[in-house]
C-alpha cells in the first residue's frame, strides 16, 4: 500500500511539473534578468548604468516573486526527485559526514582485534 501511495504522489507530481512547465521556464528568464542586472552593476562606471543596472534587476526581482506557478512547479520537482530516490530504497543524505577519521578506524580495527 505504501508503494501505491508513493507511485501515486508521483504521479500527481510529475503532471503538476508538467503542467507547470513554462512558469518554470518564466521564473529561469527572471532569475536571468536578475543576474543580469547585478553582473552588469558591478561592472558598470557611469551612475546611469548603474541605475539601468538595478532596474533591470529589480524587474526581474518582482517578476521572479510573482511568479507563484513557477515556485510550484520547483516544489513538485523536488518532490519528483525525493520520490524517485526513495523508490530505489537509497538512502537520501543531503549532507553526509566523512569517515575518513583515522582514529574512528583504528577503534573499529581494535575492537575487532580484541
Amino acid at each position: 500500500m505504501k508503494k501505491f501511495f508513493l507511485y501515486s504522489a508521483g504521479f500527481v507530481a510529475a503532471m503538476i511539473a508538467l503542467v507547470l512547465l513554462l512558469p518554470v521556464a518564466g521564473l529561469l528568464v527572471s532569475g536571468l534578468l536578475v543576474a543580469a542586472g547585478l553582473h552588469y552593476y558591478t561592472k558598470s562606471t557611469s551612475i546611469f548604468g548603474k541605475v539601468m543596472s538595478i532596474v533591470v534587476a529589480l524587474a526581474g526581482l518582482v517578476s521572479a516573486l510573482s511568479n507563484v506557478p513557477g515556485f510550484i512547479g520547483l516544489v513538485a520537482v523536488g518532490v519528483l526527485y525525493y520520490i524517485f530516490k526513495t523508490r530505489k530504497n537509497e538512502k537520501l543524505e543531503i549532507f553526509s559526514a566523512k569517515e575518513e577519521d583515522p582514529f574512528t578506524n583504528f577503534e573499529r580495527e581494535w575492537s575487532k582485534l580484541s
